[in-house]
């Protein structure tokens, strides 16, 4: 598939309390909050995949019920996710995962469902092509349900260029970062992530690159599925 240099990021923060640990704990708790960010936006992104993996059916106007519910979105999401990160979220206890992030990472499954649910009548609606319902729409709106209740901030963005949603637009940190990604010299296989503390060890912001491929330009293409 096509690459471009223009890359999504899913942007994490966390408070991780680092002001008055001793050094040694310190750079543990700094590990563990790093690993879970980049889990938790790899999982938001398996979501927004798996999305955008039935698209064709969403879209479908000749069909009403989609048969594409939140117990069927979750399987293909546990499947994706087990794939990309090598964590089964069906056995959470077991895996090799930060405490941090066996507490966060059902949650936001559980923002990710209530997307799709909430949007059954959207998805099944009959004589209706495309229905706004697609991976950028769903990526934001679980990312929302999820930072309201977990108290994580996680975001999806990307340059002006290629913005489609306003809510999603980039501040003066996070297009520095997308500038970082864009280079060429930046790795793009793997899940490479870029992670940062600030306010003085008080949050650490974890951003995970994704990369334009083909089928995403029909929606974020300048001009329009040209670029």
């Amino acid at each position: 598939m096509m690459k471009l240099r223009v890359p999504v990021v899913l942007l994490f923060w966390v408070i991780i309390g680092l002001v008055s640990t001793p050094s040694a704990a310190l750079a543990g708790a700094e590990q563990d909050a790093t690993e879970t960010g980049r889990l938790l936006a790899i999982l938001l992104d398996s979501g927004r995949v798996t999305v955008g993996a039935n698209q064709a059916l969403i879209n479908d106007a000749a069909k009403g019920d989609k048969g594409f519910t939140p117990e069927v979105f979750e399987k293909q999401l546990v499947e994706k996710f087990k794939e990309r990160s090598g964590v089964d979220l069906a056995n959470l206890k077991s895996a090799n995962a930060p405490e941090t992030a066996k507490k966060l990472l059902p949650q936001l499954v559980e923002a990710s469902k209530l997307t799709v649910a909430e949007n059954q009548s959207t998805i099944n609606k009959k004589g209706v092509g495309f229905k706004g319902f697609a991976p950028a729409t769903f990526g934001t709106k679980a990312a929302a349900k999820f930072s309201s209740k977990a108290g994580v901030y996680l975001k999806q963005t990307t340059h002006d260029g290629l913005l489609r949603t306003p809510a999603n637009k980039a501040d003066g940190f996070e297009a520095g970062v997308l500038q970082k990604f864009a280079d060429p010299g930046y790795p793009r296989q793997g899940e490479k992530i870029i992670s940062e503390a600030a306010e003085g060890g008080k949050i650490l912001r974890v951003m995970l690159p994704l990369y334009y491929g083909k089928g995403c330009l029909a929606c974020h293409g300048e001009p329009k599925g040209e670029k």
